[in-house]
C-alpha cells in the first residue's frame, strides 16, 4: 500500500511539473545596420562629411535641425559621477612627490580648513561603506572631498573592475543609501571635455570639433540639477557621455589631437561654441553609426523636439567608413527577450512598424498563452543588446 501511494505522488508531482514548450525558441536571431539609436549626428556620418571637406558647423547644421553654432558661457563647474552604488574603493597619486588630502564635507573652492589626513605619493588609500552605511579606513563620514596636488599631479581612482587617472579639479565623496556615490568636478569649459571619449582622436580635425561642440551642448543642458540619486549633473558613461580623465588626453600620439581640437572651440577663456536652439544649448543626441537615416526623438522615444530630424546617413551603410557595423548579425537568448517584454516567455516576435528612416518603431512579443506585447524598437534594442534599432528578423 505505502509504495502504491509512493507511485501515486510521484505520479501526480510529474505532471504538476511545467515541460518547456517544444515550439518555444532558446534564442532570437537578427541582421541589421548601424550602431546606437540613430537620433541626431551620427559619428561615421560626421567623419564621411569631414573627409568630404565639410566644416564641424556644417555638419552640425546637417544633423541638428534650426539650430545655430554660437559662442555661450560655459565657466560652469560640471559634476561628473565616476562610481556609482560602490562599497569599495580607494585612491592612489599617480605621480611622484604629490600629496592627497582628504577633507571632511564638501569644500568649494580655497580653504583654510584642515584637512583630515594627508597621504604621501606611495600610500593608497582605501574606503568601504560596512552593511550599516558606516565608512571604514583611514578616514571617515558620510561626506568627503578629495584634493591632490604637487608638480603634474594625478590621481588614480580605483572600484571594482577599473582604475582610471584623473588630473583635474576635486573629487567628492559621499554615502547616499548605503553605498559611495563618487564625483569628478571640473571645469566644463575644457578640463571635462579634455576627458570625452565619445570618438577616436585620430578622426579629422572637422569630426573632432563636431563632436567637441555636441558634447559641450549636451552637458550644458544638464547642469542646472545635480541628481540625487549620483550626486551628480551627468554620468561618465553611456547615460549621459563617455568620460575617461586624463586617459583621453595622453593616448599615445593622438591625444593632443583632441584637446587641441577642444582648444579650437573655445573661443576665449570663458565662452564656447555650442548648438542653440531658441538661444539654449540643445541635449545635443549623437550616435555611432545609422541603418541609412537619421531618426527623431519622437520616432525613437515618442518625444519630440525641436531639434532632431531624419536626414540622410549613407556612411553607416559604407562598409569602408564603418565596417564593423555597415551589415551585422546577432543574437539574443529566450531569456532575454523574455525579460525584455516582461513576459514569461515569447515563442514569436513580430516588428509592427518602421518609421521613414528605416528604423523599428514598434515590435511585438508573443507568449505561450497567446499574450502580447509591443515595445518601442529602441527600447527593444537595448534591452537585448544588439546593436541598433534598424534590424530585421533573421529566418
Amino acid at each position: 500500500m505505502r509504495m502504491f501511494k509512493t507511485f501515486l505522488i510521484a505520479c501526480i508531482t510529474f505532471l504538476l511539473v511545467p515541460v518547456a514548450n517544444a515550439d518555444t525558441p532558446q534564442s532570437f536571431s537578427f541582421t541589421g545596420s548601424g550602431f546606437g539609436h540613430g537620433v541626431g549626428m551620427s559619428q561615421m556620418g560626421a567623419r564621411a562629411h569631414a573627409l568630404a571637406g565639410e566644416s564641424a558647423t556644417a555638419i552640425l547644421n546637417y544633423y541638428y535641425k534650426d539650430i545655430v553654432v554660437a559662442p555661450i558661457v560655459d565657466t560652469q563647474t560640471i559634476r561628473v559621477n565616476i562610481g556609482h552604488l560602490l562599497k569599495s574603493i580607494s585612491f592612489l597619486s599617480a605621480s611622484p612627490d604629490s600629496l592627497i588630502q582628504i577633507y571632511a564635507g564638501e569644500v568649494v573652492g580655497p580653504t583654510e580648513v584642515a584637512p583630515l589626513a594627508t597621504f604621501t605619493a606611495k600610500q593608497k588609500v582605501s574606503l568601504r561603506v560596512d552593511e550599516q552605511g558606516n565608512v571604514t579606513g583611514p578616514v571617515s563620514g558620510k561626506t568627503l572631498t578629495v584634493r591632490w596636488s604637487g608638480p603634474n599631479s594625478v590621481i588614480t581612482f580605483s572600484q571594482p573592475g577599473s582604475a582610471v587617472r584623473y588630473r583635474y579639479g576635486q573629487i567628492q565623496v559621499r554615502v547616499v543609501k548605503g553605498a559611495f556615490e563618487v564625483t569628478n568636478s571640473l571645469s566644463l569649459h575644457d578640463e571635462y571635455l579634455w576627458g570625452i571619449s565619445e570618438m577616436s582622436s585620430a578622426w579629422p580635425a572637422a569630426a573632432l570639433e563636431a563632436q567637441v561642440i555636441a558634447s559641450r551642448s549636451y552637458a550644458l543642458s544638464k547642469i542646472g540639477t545635480i541628481k540625487p540619486s549620483c550626486d551628480c549633473h551627468v554620468y561618465s558613461h553611456i547615460a549621459d557621455q563617455n568620460f575617461v580623465g586624463y586617459s583621453k588626453e595622453i593616448e599615445p600620439k593622438i591625444g593632443p589631437l583632441w584637446k587641441a581640437a577642444v582648444i579650437r572651440t573655445n573661443i576665449d577663456s570663458s565662452t564656447s561654441l555650442a548648438i542653440l536652439a531658441n538661444g539654449k544649448p540643445i541635449q545635443a543626441y549623437y550616435f555611432s553609426s545609422s541603418g541609412g537615416a537619421t531618426q527623431t526623438t519622437l520616432d525613437a522615444w515618442g518625444q519630440p523636439s525641436s531639434y532632431t530630424q531624419s536626414v540622410a546617413d549613407p556612411a553607416g551603410l559604407d562598409p569602408k567608413i564603418n565596417p564593423r557595423f555597415a551589415n551585422w548579425k546577432a543574437s539574443a537568448s529566450q531569456d532575454l527577450v523574455a525579460k525584455a517584454f516582461l513576459l514569461p516567455e515569447i515563442i514569436s516576435l513580430e516588428i509592427v512598424s518602421r518609421n521613414t528612416a528605416g528604423a523599428v518603431t514598434y515590435i511585438k512579443g508573443t507568449s505561450a498563452d497567446g499574450s502580447t506585447k509591443l515595445l518601442r524598437g529602441d527600447t527593444f534594442r537595448s534591452r537585448v543588446k544588439i546593436p541598433s534599432p534598424y534590424f530585421q528578423l533573421a529566418q
